[in-house]
């Protein structure tokens, strides 16, 4: 067994991360780098990823419903419509993160979402875009070279591109957090049993 790689009862081979919790094995075995083309689920997951500042991520998915029923399925057009009396609702609702500056950055977040989809045709044209060049990969994805992927060139250029146009909380490390959940790059190590459909599920590479 490679390094990195962890072998479940019925003999399931899966990323180390995968196979902590029962949460984190659902996650990475049907969601976690397959290609995502649905503005919704694009933008509800930029905004949770920036939720997870300072926080893990099984955090967030343990209360991903609560969010989504806080944020009304992230449907930007919807949430961007929010107002201070809907700031108050989510401060006091403790199924969610209760951080303002988190809250009020994806309401401001939905009303660039809108912006960007005026401007580009779609969310998922938009970040589709940002395709990393087979050189910023490394050459073999192991355990080693994965725990050093935390931002890219790209995620750089992501978050750059990103915040002149007002979104908040898109650092190159979030961005990176992003492209690995969506698709946008295939970190599932090699061996793991779900990387080969990840691969496929990315082409074609544009929605």
């Amino acid at each position: 067994m490679r390094a990195g790689l962890v072998q479940d009862e019925r003999g399931v081979t899966r990323c180390w991360w995968g196979a902590s919790t029962p949460d984190y094995a659902q996650y990475h075995d049907t969601e976690w780098g397959y290609a995502v083309r649905d503005d919704r689920r694009l933008f509800e997951k930029i905004c949770l990823e920036g939720f997870q500042s300072g926080l893990s991520w099984l955090t967030i998915l343990r209360k991903r419903e609560n969010f989504r029923k806080a944020f009304r399925d992230f449907d930007f057009v919807k949430v961007a419509r929010f107002n201070e009396r809907s700031v108050v609702r989510m401060l006091g609702d403790a199924g969610i993160v209760r951080h303002r500056g988190k809250i009020e950055s994806t309401i401001n977040n939905a009303r660039r979402a809108i912006e960007l989809v005026e401007a580009t045709g779609s969310l998922a044209k938009y970040f589709w875009r940002f395709l990393p060049p087979n050189k910023e990969r490394p050459r073999k994805m192991t355990k080693a070279a994965l725990m050093k992927l935390v931002k890219t060139p790209t995620s750089v250029a992501l978050s750059k591109d990103l915040k002149p146009r007002g979104w908040s909380f898109v650092g190159p490390t979030t961005a990176y957090a992003f492209m690995q959940a969506m698709g946008l790059v295939n970190d599932h190590l090699e061996g793991c049993a779900v990387r080969d459909r990840c691969e496929r599920s990315r082409a074609p590479s544009s929605p």
